[in-house]
């Protein structure tokens, strides 16, 4: 009687297990596809890359891994990148000539390369994450960081068109970049190609 009361206890769990993660792709399902599909044309490579990122979502959250630091959609969303830029390296790993002959290989030095995709979409990523990162300022501290990193202002002209000391000025940039690290530690976002 106990272990039928712990295989129908364990069917049942996996049943509330599937209905919560079909409610999990319902919910994101289409912003989702929309994200890849920025990156690919091919309709059967997005749902493909769809279907692949809902089972490491589901396989990440059964492993304990995901923690409720951030919002849940940017979380699924760098799964999804993660696997674009995968799909990308393959593609690039297939395309390339082996020159082995050579002591030097002309053909694959990065500076003769067209442009890269998989780096343009990782700029467009690290963009778009400090673009949100900013957002997510206090009003005064992002007024400063656009100032000087956007406008290329000095700090004097900062605090000449802010109306404040250049103190001031000075302590709401490191106010402000001290909350960018800290947003970009809980969020897990690094602003570096690999």
């Amino acid at each position: 009687m106990q272990q039928e009361f712990s295989v129908n206890h364990r069917l049942k769990s996996q049943k509330d297990d599937l209905l919560c993660f079909e409610q999990i792709i319902l919910r994101h399902k289409n912003k989702l596809s929309a994200y890849i599909r920025r990156y690919i044309p091919d309709v059967a490579l997005v749902e493909d890359i769809l279907q692949d990122t809902f089972i490491k979502v589901f396989q990440s959250i059964k492993a304990g891994n995901y923690s409720e630091n951030g919002k849940f959609i940017f979380w699924v969303m760098r799964i999804a990148h993660n696997l674009i830029i995968d799909h990308f390296r393959l593609i690039k790993q297939m395309n390339t000539i082996s020159n082995n002959n050579y002591e030097s290989d002309l053909f694959n030095l990065k500076r003769f390369a067209e442009g890269n995709i998989e780096d343009d979409m990782i700029i467009r990523q690290i963009h778009q994450d400090v673009r949100n990162i900013i957002s997510h300022l206090d009003e005064d501290q992002k007024e400063v960081v656009i100032l000087k990193f956007y406008e290329g202002l000095s700090f004097k002209e900062i605090a000449n068109k802010t109306k404040v000391s250049i103190n001031t000025a000075l302590g709401r940039m490191r106010y402000a970049l001290i909350n960018i690290r800290k947003m970009m530690e809980e969020n897990k976002i690094s602003l570096t190609l690999n």
